[in-house]
């Protein structure tokens, strides 16, 4: 008892096709009998019929005697005086039929007039009289009756059809203007709190609800109430997880479709306690959360019975409302996500930037302790002072790589493109080193992308910085190519001893050994690839990255072409 499943209700055509189609009465039907009988529409009434007959009585007997009169050769004197007399009295009769016909006429054009002036001033009730006994166009009047009674129910079918159609219109403004209202919502929420927060207090004022609340279903199968309204915080607190299909919200999810539960004495009795002081007097609806096809959970509206009863009618909105809301909250779940994976990647990045600067240096300067260490327990004072001036001068350059982490915390790149940069840390390395350091380019890419220009200052950097700390090399070559194709090609090669064999491990837990890790992450993010050659018989190690960038087009550019087509 008490719940029911609101099922979609059909489609109604707002229009009707009506080509062909006439409305026909059986007044209508009766006079198309006659019509087809064949029937003559004057009908002369009893009247003119004796009338009619009397009066050519009266003229076959004024033939008749005239013919006695002409074969008898009477002299008669009384036959002149009967003559005229009976001439005169034909005469007032055709007279007297002409007469009440030419009335009949001018009666019948007086009734059509008025008729036709009721009509068109939209008075659709207007009728040709025939009640009045012995009318010789009482059929005509007829007719024209039944296409008035025709045109008077086409009239109302096109009201009624009208009026249907302003319901249908008023309806669907009153579901886009709620539609825009949880659209504005939506759009102006920021976090999922602050999106469940408007949606039920949209939902509470539109559609006068006594309470509103949101479950969604979680990965353990459970009903989560994420957000309410208009519910008592202890009622919250015992809803605040259901079983998923089991209670009546979980089936609406799961069925996809809108239910109704008509007494809430029921969920009263699941939760221990009334949820609402006149709860006999509230009903709740249970509408499903979807969007593409995944479920996410209901929404209920908790509705006094009259709203319940003009509720029954909104199933196209209510779901509507749960699809907006369901790709709201995908959105909202989205976007978190990606922003964990943002947290992520600015992670891994600096932990990049670290290795790349700070990390190397603090790892030599705890080599250099264990030597401090060492020569300490041996007492050679020569030794200590030299070990503690080289550890002092490490501590001095983490502190400088520290500052430099503090203060850019970035490639040095200065807008110049990454030729530029390049060159800024060739010479620098030259300072810091005194090796023999060769810059060569044939780059003839005007930009690049400024994410793949990081990635490259950064691979260049961690190259030099192995050869100066790991390579014994006198002699540095850097060589950087590109074609107008995007196909770019950077070398870094040494003198030095060359690459161990076999390459010792990287240790994520020390953090050694993980440069040329970072190294090949930082190419594939770019979408190229990086190589290392090394001969252990003649020494020297070569690093060489390959990838393909586009050349970057500037919006001047694209404006510049544009004008000129035009």
């Amino acid at each position: 008892m008490g719940s029911t499943v609101v099922e979609s209700p059909k489609s109604e055509s707002v229009f009707e096709p009506t080509t062909g189609v006439r409305p026909v009465g059986l007044r209508a039907q009766s006079l198309n009998k006659q019509a087809a009988s064949n029937k003559p529409v004057i009908a002369f009434p009893l009247r003119a019929r004796v009338a009619l007959s009397l009066l050519l009585m009266w003229f076959i007997g004024i033939g008749a005697l005239y013919f006695w009169v002409v074969h008898t050769d009477a002299q008669e004197p009384w036959i002149p005086p009967v003559m005229t007399v009976l001439w005169f009295i034909a005469g007032v009769g055709v007279l007297t039929l002409l007469y009440w016909m030419w009335s009949e006429f001018v009666l019948f054009g007086t009734d059509l007039s008025n008729w036709a002036r009721e009509l068109r001033k939209g008075n659709l009730t207007v009728r040709m009289p025939t009640s009045r006994r012995g009318c010789p166009s009482i059929r005509i009047r007829e007719q024209i009756n039944a296409i008035t009674d025709d045109y008077q129910a086409v009239s109302r079918m096109q009201q009624q059809r009208l009026n249907r159609q302003e319901q249908f219109l008023a309806q669907k403004n009153h579901h886009l203007s709620v539609l825009y209202e949880v659209a504005a919502n939506v759009n102006r929420s920021n976090t999922l709190d602050d999106l469940l927060k408007g949606f039920l207090t949209t939902l509470q004022e539109v559609f006068k609800a006594e309470a509103v609340a949101v479950r969604l279903l979680d990965a353990e199968g459970q009903m989560k109430l994420v957000g309410y309204v208009g519910l008592d915080n202890h009622i919250a607190r015992l809803e605040s997880s259901l079983p998923h299909p089991d209670c009546l919200c979980g089936w609406a999810a799961s069925e996809q479709v809108i239910i109704a539960r008509e007494d809430l004495r029921q969920c009263g009795l699941i939760i221990g306690r009334p949820m609402f002081k006149q709860e006999r007097q509230i009903e709740m609806l249970a509408i499903p959360l979807s969007y593409r096809e995944k479920v996410l959970g209901v929404y209920n509206l908790f509705v006094s019975r009259d709203q319940f009863v003009r509720l029954e009618e909104e199933h196209e909105l209510l779901t509507s409302i749960g699809q907006h809301l369901g790709m709201a909250i995908e959105k909202a779940s989205v976007e978190e996500d990606a922003r964990m994976l943002s947290i992520m990647e600015e992670r891994t990045r600096m932990a990049h930037e670290l290795h790349d600067s700070l990390a190397q240096t603090l790892a030599s300067l705890r080599f250099k302790i264990r030597l401090f260490d060492d020569s300490l327990q041996r007492g050679d004072q020569k030794i200590i002072w030299q070990e503690l001036e080289g550890l002092e001068k490490n501590i001095d350059e983490a502190y400088a790589e520290l500052r430099s982490l503090i203060t850019h915390f970035r490639a040095p790149i200065d807008g110049k493109g990454v030729v530029r940069a390049v060159e800024k840390l060739t010479d620098r390395f030259k300072l810091e080193t005194n090796f023999d350091v060769f810059f060569y380019h044939n780059w003839n890419l005007q930009d690049l992308d400024r994410d793949v220009e990081v990635e490259v200052i950064r691979i260049v950097q961690e190259a030099l910085a192995n050869v100066r700390k790991h390579s014994k090399a006198s002699t540095v070559r850097i060589l950087m190519y590109s074609s107008e194709e995007g196909r770019c090609s950077i070398l870094v090669e040494d003198d030095g001893i060359g690459l161990p064999e076999p390459l010792p491990a990287p240790n994520p837990t020390t953090g050694e050994h993980i440069g040329m890790q970072i190294m090949q992450e930082r190419a594939e993010k770019i979408g190229g690839e990086i190589q290392f050659e090394s001969d252990p018989d003649e020494g020297g190690t070569l690093m060489q990255l390959s990838f393909t960038a586009p050349p970057v087009r500037q919006l001047s550019e694209l404006v510049g072409k544009q004008a000129h087509a035009n």
